[in-house]
């Protein structure tokens, strides 16, 4: 298969058993796991003034990559100062959302590159998202 029928297909994304979640942060990060972890706690913190805490779901993308987000809540209100974004995004979109604030800030502060590549690979599921707009638009 060549990259262009790959970049044709859908991303898809595959929710992480409970049983296999200790695993996904180290196989995906190494030593920069929980780094990452907090980071991505620490934006949706920011994000969201309703967010609090909470239990996460993990996710792995069928082209290497992954995110988490946020059970219990179906849909978060998000604003983003930097760039006056604000908006109600499912509990999916806000953790993407997230995530891809969490592995662009760090991709710039490690000098490990599995972390620049996680944020280029959740991006390229994001563009496929329902909630696409929404999320490219708090990114930007």
């Amino acid at each position: 298969m060549n990259s262009l029928d790959q970049a044709s297909q859908a991303i898809e994304a595959r929710i992480v058993p409970d049983g296999k979640r200790l695993q996904m942060l180290p196989r995906h990060f190494g030593r920069h796991m929980l780094t990452v972890e907090s980071a991505v706690y620490a934006f949706m913190r920011k994000l969201s003034a309703r967010y609090i805490s909470g239990y996460w779901s993990y996710y792995e993308l069928s082209n290497g990559g992954c995110f988490l987000a946020p059970q219990g809540e179906t849909f978060f209100h998000i604003a983003v100062e930097g760039n006056g974004f604000e908006g109600a995004m499912s509990a999916e979109a806000s953790g993407i959302t997230a995530c891809l604030f969490a592995f662009s800030h760090l991709s710039f502060q490690i000098a490990d590159e599995r972390i620049a590549n996680h944020y280029h690979q959740l991006r390229d599921f994001a563009l496929g998202h329902p909630e696409a707009s929404a999320i490219l638009a708090a990114i930007d």
